[in-house]
């Protein structure tokens, strides 16, 4: 089985989420779909304080909630890609927002103005009009997209994803 993974980077409210969101419902409309979403800040709360499955993994232990419609993985160990695309069943396109280090065909989302930094870990920008072009030195290798125009990201994804 093939599998195909891509990432998005940018600063804090550039619309990655936005943009992974939208890639997502369009994608599972003929693929299956995994995300993998980074939490610098370690901000993310997953169950709600006072619940059997909070207490369980307050306890540091590696928890699995089951139940007919979902199962839900609580882990108290950083994992590398690999362990986490493991723990995937299936999946065609992984979608991966943020760990810019991550070896990955990179698509940076910029509003309002490009923070060149994120340039030289992306084969991609992602602007919107908000974004005069002619005042930053976007290197020609790097491709420029529509923010707003989906299907052109997701035909970006289909020639670059990296095999995974």
């Amino acid at each position: 089985m093939k599998r195909f993974a891509v990432a998005f980077t940018g600063p804090s409210g550039s619309g990655k989420t936005t943009l992974v969101e939208k890639l997502s419902k369009e994608l599972i409309k003929t693929r299956e779909v995994a995300i993998i979403k980074h939490d610098p800040k370690d901000k993310g709360i997953f169950d709600k304080e006072g619940k059997d499955s909070y207490k369980f993994s307050q306890t540091g232990a590696e928890v699995v909630v089951t139940s007919p419609t979902r199962t839900t993985y609580f882990s108290q160990r950083q994992k590398e890609l690999d362990e986490i695309i493991e723990m995937f069943n299936s999946f065609d396109i992984l979608l991966v927002e943020g760990l810019k280090t991550l070896p990955l065909p990179r698509i940076a989302i910029f509003r309002g103005s490009i923070e060149e930094s994120y340039i030289s870990c992306s084969e991609a920008i992602a602007v919107d009009n908000s974004i005069d072009l002619s005042q930053y030195a976007i290197p020609q290798e790097i491709d420029i997209l529509d923010l707003n125009n989906t299907q052109e990201i997701i035909e970006w994804i289909d020639n670059n994803a990296k095999s995974v």
